[in-house]
């Protein structure tokens, strides 16, 4: 019997994993110093949000590489796996700069201090240049992999959050009111939280090996039993091996056997229509039990 083994490794977004690093950390130094000299939570919430994603994007960074290594010793799938858990790890970062936000919130809030509006809208300006290109680097690739998704999403979110602080500096020029800045904090944390909670739902159900949720597994166990020959199927189990790859294995029930025709062509049907690119297949019939493993 032929088997086909196929693997393929992704050093994906390198380029512009490198260079929105770069940006943002030229860009989180500049908030922490003029945040600090006009006295701004925004801005200085803002710099703990996009320093977070600074660690984040390198997390990313790191993990992508690492599953690029061919799989050796104990570590029989490679280290893909670390792709999801560096995602949990870059919203337990966002959650962590939440709580930084909202602690210097209450203290402006608590005791009001002079803003300098003009210098917070310029920075901030700046911010949302700065995280609307980042955001670009990331727009392809975010529906395959949830390393870039995250990345994409929270640059994005990062642009609006900025341009937030624009428009509260703007306020604060015009009305004098410096309670506005503190306030704009409490909206650029709901905003975290909203997209963080989501990343991070999603990282810990790909921990725990759930079904992806971009795969439906009744359509894939209807697809494969719709298959000539294939009686019944049991044993179905779907989970991701990283945040771009998927495995599969079951037992199938097929009394008149099977060949390799078969296992090729299935094998490439549920990468073509479920982007499925792992699977191991057991056949099973009344006189025989066949193991037929296909790495695609």
């Amino acid at each position: 019997m032929a088997h086909t083994h196929e693997h393929t490794h992704q050093i994906s977004h390198g380029k512009a994993f490198a260079l929105g690093i770069g940006l943002n950390i030229v860009f989180v130094v500049v908030e922490i110093v003029y945040g600090l000299l006009a006295n701004s939570s925004a801005l200085l919430a803002d710099a703990g949000h996009n320093a977070s994603d600074v660690l984040g994007l390198a997390f990313a960074w790191t993990a992508a590489w690492l599953a690029t290594l061919r799989p050796r010793g104990k570590y029989t799938y490679g280290l893909r796996k670390t792709t999801i858990l560096v995602s949990i790890l870059n919203a337990l970062l966002l959650f962590g700069a939440v709580v930084a936000i909202g602690w210097d919130a209450v203290g402006k809030l608590q005791n009001p201090q002079p803003v300098g509006g003009k210098q917070v809208m310029i920075v901030a300006g700046i911010g949302v240049v700065v995280n609307s290109l980042t955001a670009l680097l990331f727009i392809r690739g975010q529906k395959e992999d949830l390393n870039i998704r995250g990345a994409f999403l929270h640059m994005a979110a990062d642009a609006g959050v900025s341009l937030g602080v624009v428009l509260a500096g703007l306020l604060i020029s015009l009305t004098g009111k410096t309670w506005i800045d503190p306030v704009v904090s409490f909206v650029i944390i709901a905003v975290i939280l909203w997209g963080t909670w989501r990343l991070f739902s999603d990282s810990v159900n790909l921990a725990l090996d759930a079904v992806p949720k971009n795969i439906d597994i009744e359509k894939v166990r209807l697809y494969i039993e719709s298959k000539n020959g294939v009686q019944n199927l049991h044993d179905l189990h779907v989970w991701a091996i990283s945040t771009t790859q998927v495995a599969l294995t079951a037992h199938l029930v097929m009394p008149g056997g099977n060949d390799d025709d078969f296992i090729s062509q299935l094998q490439d049907d549920l990468k073509k229509k479920f982007n499925i690119r792992h699977t191991t297949f057991q056949i099973e019939n009344e006189n025989l039990q066949q193991v037929c493993d296909t790495d695609c």
